[in-house]
């Protein structure tokens, strides 16, 4: 796949950060990294969720696209990876797709397309992380529900949303937003302008594919879904990721449940899928 059409792949469509109101100062985003120790982060860019003590959860692409990690940090703490793998539904746009839209800006086929993927894959850890609390998976209704979102890539506000190329490793930031959709494999919420908006409205941006969608459990947060793709707002050819009006989407992690305990449930081995 050609750069520019890979660029605009990965930064306005399948990865995800924190984009923020423009009536709200940045600083009420910013959190520290033990406000949430089972958020992973890949190499390069884009997160996981540890959902057990040896296995973290993440987005298909966020993998698929560079050399499967060596290591993952959960909790601020280097740990070796066993294994990835991925779901066998997972499945990559056509290069042409991709090249057709670019030319275009019809991303109708694109979107289809990514609706009907498992964009969803498992990281097997070396070693239980044992000083970590994994995140238990919501089974629950989530339509309506608010949920908390975070991620360390590229950030902007809704107004303007943020450059393609802008940095994917940035200071960790939280978002709130409320459940639109969720059926069969997808969540999503739509990024609100003010006052339509939550007090900290926030949508996805570039960086952080595979972040969690979590929803309220009395004292506890519950994982919902895990950050995947969006319908970016384009106009003419040109694509303005983190715009208000955009749709993000997430693998809604109830559809994959029985998926998960059976990976989590078969021993790795010489025959691994890395």
């Amino acid at each position: 796949m050609r750069r520019a059409a890979l660029l605009l792949l990965l930064a306005a469509f399948n990865a995800h950060a924190v984009v923020i109101r423009d009536d709200v100062p940045d600083r009420q985003h910013r959190i520290a990294v033990s406000a949430f120790p089972a958020l992973a982060d890949l190499p390069g860019e884009g997160h996981g969720v540890l959902i057990a003590p040896q296995w973290v959860v993440t987005a298909a692409h966020a993998v698929s696209w560079q050399q499967a990690p060596e290591v993952v940090v959960v909790g601020g703490t280097p740990r070796a990876v066993r294994r990835v793998v991925a779901h066998p539904g997972f499945k990559p746009p056509p290069q042409a797709m991709v090249e057709a839209a670019l030319a275009s800006g019809d991303w109708d086929e694109f979107f289809a397309f990514l609706e009907t993927s498992d964009d969803i894959a498992l990281i097997e850890l070396a070693e239980p992380a044992a000083d970590v609390a994994p995140v238990r998976i919501h089974g629950g209704e989530t339509l309506g529900k608010t949920v908390r979102i975070m991620g360390r890539g590229a950030t902007g506000k809704g107004s303007e949303g943020h450059a393609l190329q802008a940095p994917r490793r940035t200071d960790l930031r939280q978002g709130y937003n409320r459940i639109t959709h969720a059926e069969g494999r997808w969540i999503g919420y739509r990024f609100d302008a003010p006052p339509h908006a939550l007090p900290l409205e926030a949508s996805m941006g570039s960086g952080d594919s595979g972040g969690p969608i979590l929803v309220a459990a009395g004292k506890d947060w519950e994982l919902a879904g895990i950050a995947a793709w969006k319908r970016g707002i384009v106009v003419g050819t040109d694509v303005f990721p983190g715009r208000y009006g955009e749709t993000s989407y997430g693998v809604r992690l109830a559809h994959y449940a029985d998926w998960i305990d059976e990976v989590i449930a078969t021993r790795s081995g010489a025959a691994a899928d890395r």
